[in-house]
Parts: C-alpha cells; structure tokens; sequence
C-alpha cells in the first residue's frame, strides 16, 4: 500500500514540473509581432499608390524582377512616367 501511495506521489510531482515548462512559453513576441503590422498599415493608407506606381509593378512582374533590381527598375520608370525624357538621361549615365 505504501508502493502505490509513493508511486502516485512521485507521478503527480513529476506531472507537475513537466507542466510548468509547458506554461513557461512566453506569449509577448506574439504581441509585439502584431503592433508593428498596425503601424506599417497606418502609413500605407496615407500614400495611394498612383498609376506610374500601379504600371511600373506591373512591368516589373512581368519581366520577373525581385529584390534591388525591381526597386532599382521601379524607382527609373516611375521618373520616366512622371518626368518624361528628361529624367532618363541621368539614369542612363549612372
């Protein structure tokens, strides 16, 4: 009887410590993963995207850019659409 009495014991003991590491996951990165999206949405809305914009991101998907290239890409066809022929002579010089 003393068997039994020790073994539940020791069962429940080790239940109870191998629930605490359980419990001890932080939940904060959640929390601070979820405010930064709110403030990246917040600027968003302020600035439309204008119809250079909306057309160069096309052109851009279509020729398959990523990264600095289609920031690159982006950034000289939105100066040749808005600027016309005379933003293309500097960015063709560089």
């Amino acid at each position: 009887m003393k068997t039994i009495s020790t073994l539940a014991s020791a069962t429940a003991l080790a239940s109870l410590l191998l629930m605490g590491g359980a419990f001890a996951q932080p939940a904060a990165p959640a929390a601070k993963d979820a405010a930064p999206k709110a403030e990246t949405k917040a600027p968003a809305e302020k600035k439309p995207r204008t119809a250079e914009s909306l057309e160069c991101s096309k052109e851009a998907d279509a020729k398959g850019l990523h990264g600095k290239e289609r920031k690159k890409f982006r950034a000289e066809c939105k100066k040749e659409k808005s600027g016309g022929g005379g933003a293309a002579a500097p960015a063709a010089t560089k």
